[in-house]
Order: C-alpha cells, then structure tokens, then sequence
C-alpha cells in the first residue's frame, strides 16, 4: 500500500511539471548535437553527423523540455516540417565562425518560418562556435538571418559555445520566458468575454 502511495506521489509531480517542445534545427555541422547533449550530460560528447534525429528531455525547475535534434544535411532538410507540430521554440543552431555558410543558413531558416505550423513559437538562434576566432557577434548573425523582418515574433540570438556549454541555459531560459508569456495570454484571451454585434 505504501508503494503504491509512493508511485501515486511521483506520477501526480510529473504530471504537474509544465511541458515544453523544442526544435533544434541548423545546417549540419553547425553544432546542433554537441549542445544537445552537453545539455542532457553537462560534459562535451563526441558526435557523429546526424541521419535522422536525437531526443532528450531535461527538467529545468518545474518544466519538462522535450529537445529534438534533427539532421541538417541538405537532403534531410524536406524532412524537417515532420517535427513542426507543437512546437514551442524553435532553436536554430549557426557556426558563427563560418561565413561562407550563413546565407545558406539563411535560406534554410526562411523556409522553415514559412510554414503556418511554426507562426506562434519563439525563435531562438544559437550563435554556436564563439570560441573561433573571427566569429561574428549575435548583432552580425542576427542581420545575416534577416530577423529583424519578424518585428511580431519573439526572437533572440544567444552567443554560445557547445563544447564549454556558454550561453546554452540563457538561451533555454530565455525560451521559457518566453512559453510563460504566451501561457498567459492564452489564459487571458479565453477569460474575456464574448463580445456581439448588434444592429440597432
């Protein structure tokens, strides 16, 4: 009896946990499963390119994040809209070192916030590899990815390196912030009353 009680106590807390789903998208090599799991293990993981996709959960307080990483190879990029589906905050992982690849980057992050699917999450653009020299800052990478044309949209570049883990929680905090505000407006929204048109 008392370990039922036990198991009771711990589904009635994880069930009161608060959930959130993560995206992590990015062309390949950009970092995407090296902060995946410095996040889940908190060490620098040896990876290898990503066919398919990886998922962790971490609990952060009392929320439960659900990270999916998902290959960035160009022909795995069709895939990709397969994930979309309630999706909190799409974390968008660039190698802020490499120039030569940030209008592809561009390009493939334009795609995705084409579709409706994505129109309510936040956008959370790691600018990974600040540890390279030459890097460009989060200002660069924000221009280069055009975000200032989203001025209704939640957005913010977090400067960060995977392999020592900087920048990766405020980045995940940020997101959470941001899951908080539209939790409360979805609440305020359904308190309002109905409004009718009349014709007098």
């Amino acid at each position: 009896m008392k370990v039922i009680h036990k198991m009771g106590a711990r589904f009635s807390r994880f069930r009161r946990l608060r959930r959130s789903r993560i995206l992590i998208l990015g062309p390949d090599a950009a970092g995407k499963t090296t902060l995946l799991y410095r996040l889940k293990t908190g060490r620098s993981v040896n990876t290898i390119p990503t066919i398919g996709f990886n998922v962790e959960s971490i609990q952060i307080r009392r929320t439960l994040l659900t990270l999916w990483d998902v290959g960035g190879q160009d022909k795995l990029r069709t895939l990709w809209k397969h994930y979309f589906i309630g999706v909190s905050t799409l974390a968008f992982v660039v190698d802020s070192s490499d120039r030569d690849r940030i209008d592809e980057a561009n390009d493939a992050l334009q795609g995705v916030l084409m579709d409706p699917l994505l129109d309510n999450c936040a956008i959370l653009v790691y600018a990974n590899k600040q540890d390279m020299e030459g890097s460009m800052s989060t200002e660069e990478v924000a221009d280069k990815l055009g975000l200032g044309q989203f001025p209704s949209r939640p957005w913010h570049v977090q400067s960060a390196c995977a392999l020592t883990g900087d920048g990766l929680y405020e980045g995940l905090e940020w997101a959470l912030k941001q899951d908080k505000i539209r939790t409360k407006k979805r609440k305020n929204t359904a308190s309002e009353p109905l409004l009718f048109s009349t014709i007098m």
